[in-house]
């Protein structure tokens, strides 16, 4: 039976196929079908009911069921009325050969807070005045197209250049007033110049796609595309098609860096670093990659990996008497993930640890983006003894005030902070403030990015609980770790 229902499944889906083929090539056909008719009728005579062929009549009836039946405005956007990515490149492609003029892609900048603060129908409404808006503009373009949720694709016939495109994105900035509540815009635009290239639809979507990717990362929010920006694609593509491989193969490994208590002296606690030394492409750092396995839906892999790693070497370290509290940096998706603390609560059953082996350290833009979910999970770790950390604080968009209900035990000051506090007093007033504030909220206060004994002695005169960098100690191999134990001051019962 279960062979039967497979190929059910395989015919209904081949004539789902084969009506919507038949469906987009309807058009053609009954332009061929009126010069067949007009071939029949009369020259030099109006075309009319009347004129058609009796033998036609039945063909006639079904064609139009059909396109009563046939799916209409497969091109189009529901929401907005333009052409969708379908119908901007059948479009397109009746302009071809194109060799001038501007691509443009835009998007509204954190469009999803949007939804998020005031509902999807709230956001529907500013998408459907941004395309009327987009409509009305000057200089008008020749094709008008929403991509996707929030990202809107113009081609002008006539070359610009970024002055003349940071006007147009000035004016599509004017704030919008709907349900009496005024809605400020910020906008990221993408753009290429289609004298420069010469390429098919596909190639020129692609190439307008990175500019806008090159935009997000500029502080004017506008950038053109880049012949540099093809051969950047080609290597995120290589690292995420082989970080799968290189999990496999051993390529990645960890190195630990000790953070330094200030108060009781040595050190308790190491924070794990994943390396990857590419056979092709070298040292890739996690800066690069990390985001990538983000992107790619592959960062639960590595978060894993990272974890078993972990527990592997805490394993080795318990039965020589090595006692540390090792912790492992988690990504926004791991924090979402409902599974999260079963999955962390098995893997220490499985290699026979207690929870005060670990700590997780998420950064502080992960807790803020989904706080009620962040504190379910959190909460759930935590009964594990598992230690939780908030990391590169003070660089997200949150502050104290929103961390205070969050379930956290420790606060990592980004070393951002750091900037001349040696002889800067509002920055000296700045970190004092932060530290004081952190544990007076019950947090533990950690400092990253001490490089010298001066600000080592700051620190600790401002009543931080640990520092961690390189004056201390640079991250190293578990082995090179060991070596190191009493300069490190680690405690040892072997």
């Amino acid at each position: 039976m279960i062979y039967v229902a497979v190929l059910l499944a395989l015919v209904l889906v081949l004539v789902c196929w084969l009506w919507y083929r038949q469906s987009r090539q309807l058009e053609l056909f009954l332009h061929r079908l009126s010069q067949e008719l007009a071939a029949k009728t009369p020259t030099r005579q109006p075309l009319s009911l009347t004129s058609v062929p009796d033998a036609f009549w039945p063909l006639l009836q079904n064609l139009q069921q059909l396109l009563q039946s046939a799916p209409s405005h497969s091109g189009k956007d529901k929401l907005t009325g333009l052409p969708n990515r379908v119908g901007f490149k059948r479009a397109m492609a009746h302009a071809m050969p194109v060799t001038c003029g501007t691509l443009v892609l835009i998007d509204l900048y954190r469009f999803r807070y949007v939804n998020d603060l005031f509902g999807f129908v709230f956001g529907d409404k500013l998408l459907h005045g941004f395309s009327d808006r987009l409509r009305l503009m000057t200089p008008r373009p020749k094709l008008l197209a929403r991509m996707n949720g929030d990202e809107f694709l113009l081609y002008f016939e006539t070359a610009l250049d970024e002055a003349e495109l940071s006007d147009i994105k000035q004016r599509l900035q004017q704030p919008f007033l709907i349900a009496d509540t005024p809605v400020a815009l910020r906008l990221q635009l993408g753009y290429l110049q289609l004298d420069e290239h010469h390429a098919d639809v596909s190639q020129m979507l692609r190439r307008v796609d990175l500019a806008l990717k090159r935009a997000r990362s500029n502080k004017e929010m506008i950038a053109a595309y880049a012949l540099d920006d093809d051969i950047s694609q080609r290597r995120e593509l290589s690292i995420i098609n082989s970080l799968p491989k290189a999990l496999a193969q051993h390529q990645l490994y960890l190195v630990y860096q000790p953070k330094e208590s200030l108060h009781r002296g040595g050190c308790e606690q190491v924070e794990a670093l994943i390396r990857w030394d590419h056979p092709e492409l070298g040292f890739i750092s996690p800066g690069e990659f990390i985001p990538l396995a983000e992107y790619a839906g592959m960062i639960d892999l590595v978060s894993a990996w990272a974890l078993e790693q972990v527990l592997v070497q805490q394993g080795r370290w318990r039965r020589e008497g090595i006692m540390l509290r090792v912790a492992v940096n988690l990504s926004v998706e791991d924090l979402q993930q409902g599974n999260l603390p079963l999955t962390v609560e098995q893997a220490l059953a499985r290699h026979q640890l207690p929870g005060e082996v670990l700590a997780l350290e998420i950064t502080e833009s992960t807790l803020m983006s989904n706080p009620s979910k962040a504190t379910e999970n959190i909460n759930k770790i935590r009964a594990l003894g598992v230690k939780i950390a908030i990391d590169d604080f003070g660089t997200g968009h949150s502050s104290l005030a929103y961390l205070k209900d969050l379930p956290a035990d420790e606060v990592k000051i980004d070393k951002a902070f750091l900037s001349g506090i040696e002889h800067d007093s509002r920055a000296q007033n700045i970190m004092a403030t932060s530290i004081q504030l952190a544990k007076g909220l019950g947090f533990e206060v950690t400092v990253e990015g001490v490089e010298s004994h001066e600000l080592r002695q700051i620190l600790k005169h401002m009543g931080a609980d640990n520092i961690q960098g390189d004056f201390f100690a640079r991250p190293m191999r578990a082995m090179e770790l060991e070596v190191d134990l009493r300069r490190l001051g680690i405690a040892c019962g072997a």
